[in-house]
């Protein structure tokens, strides 16, 4: 799903309600800052926080890593924000392997939900967990729950608000499962479904011909990060706050530029204006428009 902030969230919440993992997989410490300092995972804090053990795998698939699994006697396993799992290691619990994914699916399945459902114009989206198989995201569903995306929502606040919902039906799920009294349904899939691929550099340019509302869905679906990005003249600017003005704003070219160099900055879009609330320049930090014009004009 993206950020160790879910994983942290979910694994929170299994400790407060009284289901402390036997033990945590978690990424390997990376080398981070400017003396590269092996720096563990948000996850690998929290776990031992708790005391929990901690295993951090270069390879799932090795012999060594499966028996050390193995010896854990896990009967069921919960995969939030982490890697594809190969089948020895989602098949080895008696109760399998349930993951928790930030859409309704079978709609956006893949690495971006949460960006795409944005992007996309979606009004709703939601939380599910689901058992795991061999294709990726795909098994059959175990709970759902809808989240609205409010028109002023970013990719940042929408995180946030399925961050604690995923993190309550990861409890939810292991409670019914605890129980033995648990769905666990095929998804209903039509060929109708959109879906949510890695964002890649290019998926964040902004294309001036096209709608305003579309441009400005772009925006918010990929701030604070990575950040929707476009050129204006010669520069690179990352925009991370806009609103779409009214259509009685004058026609010109998708791209022309109108602004005071003072308190707004606006740019034609293919059928209207967009108006740019906070801009982030190259090498710098995110700052309002007024900010910017402050030491900058364009």
């Amino acid at each position: 799903m993206g950020t160790p902030e879910f994983a942290v969230a979910s694994l929170e919440a299994l400790v407060h309600e009284g289901y402390p993992p036997v033990a945590v997989i978690t990424a390997p410490d990376k080398p981070s800052g400017r003396g590269q300092k092996l720096t563990p995972s948000p996850v690998k804090i929290c776990a031992q926080k708790h005391q929990l053990p901690v295993l951090q795998p270069t390879n799932l698939k090795s012999p060594a890593f499966l028996d050390e699994l193995k010896s854990h006697q896990a009967n069921l396993q919960i995969v939030v924000a982490f890697r594809m799992l190969p089948e020895a290691v989602w098949a080895m619990p008696t109760f399998g392997t349930f993951n928790l994914h930030a859409s309704l699916l079978p709609q956006y399945r893949g690495a971006a939900p949460i960006p795409w459902a944005i992007i996309n114009g979606e009004t709703e989206t939601g939380v599910t967990t689901f058992f795991l198989k061999q294709e990726i995201d795909t098994g059959s569903i175990v709970f759902q729950e809808n989240e609205p995306i409010h028109p002023s929502d970013d990719a940042g606040t929408l995180y946030e608000r399925l961050m604690h919902k995923g993190a309550s039906l990861v409890v939810k799920t292991v409670r019914a499962i605890e129980r033995g009294d648990y769905p666990s349904v095929p998804q209903a899939v039509t060929g109708t479904e959109k879906s949510a691929p890695k964002i890649f550099k290019e998926t964040g340019q902004v294309m001036w011909d096209k709608p305003a509302q579309a441009i400005h869905n772009l925006i918010r679906g990929l701030s604070p990060y990575p950040g929707a990005w476009t050129v204006l003249n010669g520069k690179t600017f990352k925009l991370h706050q806009t609103t779409v003005l009214p259509q009685t704003a004058p026609a010109a070219a998708p791209g022309t530029i109108q602004t005071d160099q003072k308190t707004y900055l606006h740019i034609r879009a293919h059928d209207g204006w967009i108006n740019v609330i906070a801009l982030q320049p190259e090498g710098k930090r995110s700052m309002s428009i007024a900010e910017f014009f402050r030491g900058n004009t364009l």
